[in-house]
């Protein structure tokens, strides 16, 4: 569910300062993204919370303002990518070198990793009172209303292509500066609310892959599989969506 518009251009990693800078960037953003995205679908899930049962309304708010907030506090570091999908596309645009691609997404994966170990330990009391599998795992990554792999995978590229599409769009404009970065944490909101109730709306790879690594990993009681058997949706369906946005954008 993420993904920024850059505040300045992408840098081109120049030097090793420069890499760090970007890397730090990316890392600390994707982290500050999903402790806040994945904290509020905790929240929302997790039984004896203060914000049980709020419902979907709040996730979706949640996880525009997460988009937001991690894109400022990143945007002076890095592009402010936060999305595997972004950083792809903007490389296949032209804008990014793609020699940064697999470093940045590197970074993207180890902080939403770590993200996901802050959100256990907020939560832990919550999760330990949580018997159902089902939402222990929903607070780490996305699944499906009802699976249907056509329509899954479907649903995925198009909530990217429109995230990818309008970041592009956006740039087209003169506007004032953050006012691009505060329009897609609005428009992730929009995207929640108009297409992310059949698959929970990933749009980015590390933000569902990453955290549902972590819920393999952390000794969680009840916590049952990761549905592995979905988790490529997540991953392909945001990268086809991106690729898909390059296109049309070519046509502008």
């Amino acid at each position: 569910m993420e993904g920024s518009i850059p505040s300045r251009p992408p840098l081109l990693l120049n030097g090793d300062k420069d890499m760090m800078k970007e890397l730090f960037g990316e890392f600390l953003g994707t982290l500050i993204l999903i402790l806040l995205g994945n904290g509020v679908v905790a929240g929302v899930v997790l039984p004896k919370t203060k914000s049980n049962n709020s419902g979907w309304i709040v996730i979706t708010m949640g996880w525009g303002i997460a988009v937001a907030v991690a894109a400022f506090v990143s945007g002076t570091l890095s592009p402010a990518h936060l999305n595997p999908a972004v950083t792809f596309a903007m490389a296949l645009k032209g804008t990014l070198s793609w020699g940064s691609v697999f470093p940045y997404i590197l970074a993207q994966f180890a902080g939403a990793m770590v993200a996901q170990i802050l959100v256990w330990l907020q939560f832990k009391p919550h999760y330990e009172a949580e018997e159902n599998a089902g939402n222990i795992l929903a607070t780490f990554s996305t699944g499906p209303a009802i699976k249907n792999t056509v329509s899954n995978l479907v649903s995925e590229i198009l909530g990217t292509f429109v995230l990818l599409l309008t970041i592009f769009a956006l740039g087209l404009y003169d506007l004032q500066a953050g006012l691009g970065t505060f329009a897609v944490g609005t428009l992730i909101v929009g995207i929640g609310l108009s297409l992310g109730g059949t698959t929970g709306y990933a749009l980015n790879p590390a933000r569902d892959l990453g955290p549902r690594i972590m819920h393999s990993i952390l000794p969680i009681p009840n916590k049952g599989d990761g549905d592995w058997s979905y988790a490529w949706i997540p991953v392909v369906g945001p990268i086809l969506g991106a690729a898909l946005a390059v296109l049309v954008f070519s046509l502008f």
